[in-house]
């Protein structure tokens, strides 16, 4: 058949979808894939017949375009609890099957890649990238430095790639599913916007119903995965991708979002003899995290930044994970663990006052010393916080921490910044509810949607009018119910 002949195909539900045949179509380990005339969609068939024609693997995509979908709405035959809103949030981070091929045989219907996730032909001046989805590990490799700056992000877009991950990963598990090959090349980031999505979601696992398709990819699979690998199938001892071992890959790639290395490959030889083998063991059986502070046979001598200038949540995160939980599955901080970690650090994060700093970012994790570990420039502007807590139920005036931000010029707020019962994720209003604004060396909060913000005098701060952040100051965010309390506190800098 020649290329470029427009093809028929046959949905479950009766309706026909079109297909435009390529002799080179894109085939992966299970399956090749074809795009309908316009590309909006791509039409993807098994490689082998006998997957194809397994009631196994049938049942379970059927299942996973069906009550399991997170990007429809229960009402719509998705999964359970979700809405409209929550189903468009996570349209746009998974790739996930829209629809199930009948006839020529059978397959599965997937949105395409938004563009964002396809490098253009100013990516890069060495490399031939035009065309090409966004891997990650384009920017967390060796090729990171061959990008063009645009492409390349900074620390700032980088967090919040992690934490749309997280996130992600979190609503999978919530369903009760694993990904079972959650890495670099299943997952696509745009780091000029911090955006991510999952892809190749139809081998999900269902504990306890649907098992495993797949290892996994080389740097990601769990060292348990790859300890156990030459065991039978059958042997109760063997370690099956699940949602353990998404929560080694998950902080993996976090680690190289932030980093730009494997928290796992270092220095140390583990079989000098046997290249291989010295991989499998490194990755595996005896990994070791080459920030262990209890271990430091496999540290770099050019660690350079480390968990250290994280926040100490993070770093916690990090250490739970690839020490204690390196071999303990038990011990991994969960997706939504992550999610709340990452989300703390990023109100945290400050500016950079070096206009050369590649990263523009860093968390500040002590205000008394503020210096940004990238570049080492030390802020000397004062750095002003709002500490936010929310009155105890039946306990009037009773208050306890709800968070903290690090206020910088043209800083958003939103809505879980002013009603203690508004939590930052998929379900809250992304309205700007306030923001700030530093204006004749005065730092000012600007209301911009809220009713009720009072002043720290009490008076009624109406919308497009300002509250000065001083020093000790303390208003509440709204003063209808659940608004938090806001108050202010400002250092400066050793």
């Amino acid at each position: 058949m020649q290329s470029g002949t427009v093809l028929s195909a046959v949905l479950e539900n009766g309706d026909t979808i079109e297909y435009v045949y390529s002799a080179n179509a894109p085939r992966g380990g299970m399956k090749h894939t074809f795009f309908t005339p316009d590309k909006q969609f791509a039409v993807q068939f098994f490689n082998d017949p006998r997957n194809a024609a397994d009631p196994r693997i049938q049942d379970r995509i059927r299942t996973i375009v069906g009550i399991y979908n997170p990007t429809i709405p229960e009402s719509e035959g998705g999964a359970v609890g979700n809405t409209e809103k929550t189903a468009g949030y996570f349209r746009q981070r998974f790739c996930w099957p829209v629809a199930i091929v009948r006839q020529p045989q059978f397959g599965i219907v997937c949105p395409t890649y938004p563009k964002n996730f396809f490098f253009g032909s100013d990516a890069s001046a060495v490399l031939n990238l035009t065309g090409k989805d966004k891997k990650s590990n384009w920017f967390t490799g060796k090729n990171r430095k061959y990008l063009a700056p645009a492409e390349r992000g900074n620390f700032r877009t980088m967090l919040g790639t992690a934490i749309g991950l997280s996130r992600t990963v979190r609503r999978m598990h919530q369903a009760g599913l694993a990904h079972s090959d959650l890495s670099c090349n299943n997952v696509l980031i745009d780091p000029r916007t911090g955006a991510s999505v999952v892809i190749d979601i139809d081998s999900l696992v269902v504990p306890n119903k649907y098992a495993p398709e797949v290892v996994g990819t080389r740097g990601y699979i769990a060292p348990e995965v790859l300890a156990t690998l030459g065991m039978d199938a059958g042997d109760p001892r063997r370690a099956l991708p699940c949602v353990q071992t998404d929560l080694h890959a998950l902080p993996v790639l976090i680690y190289e979002y932030l980093f730009f290395r494997h928290p796992l490959i270092g220095p140390k030889i583990y079989d000098p003899r046997d290249a291989e083998h010295d991989d499998f063991l490194g990755l595996g059986e005896l990994a070791t995290f080459i920030e262990n502070p209890n271990d430091t046979s496999n540290r770099p001598p050019d660690l350079g930044v480390t968990i250290h200038s994280l926040s100490k949540g993070l770093e916690e995160l990090f250490l739970r994970a690839f020490v204690g939980g390196l071999h303990d599955p038990s011990e991994r901080p969960t997706a939504m663990e992550w999610e709340r970690e990452l989300l703390r650090a990023w109100d945290m994060l400050v500016p950079c006052e070096n206009p050369l700093c590649e990263k523009k970012w860093f968390i500040l994790r002590d205000d008394s010393t503020a210096v940004c570990p990238f570049c080492g420039t030390r802020i000397r502007s004062p750095i002003t916080k709002l500490i936010f807590k929310s009155e105890l139920r039946g306990r009037k005036g009773v208050y306890r921490d709800k968070g903290e931000i690090a206020i910088h010029d043209q800083m958003p707020l939103y809505d879980w910044h002013v009603y203690s019962n508004v939590h930052n994720d998929e379900k809250a209003n992304t309205d700007i509810s306030a923001y700030i604004a530093y204006h004749n060396g005065m730092r000012l909060l600007v209301n911009k949607n809220i009713d009720g913000m009072l002043s720290p005098s009490g008076r009624l701060v109406p919308k497009g009018s300002a509250v000065e952040l001083k020093n000790g100051a303390a208003f509440k965010m709204t003063g209808g119910e659940n608004g938090l309390l806001c108050e202010v506190l400002e250092t400066r800098p050793n």
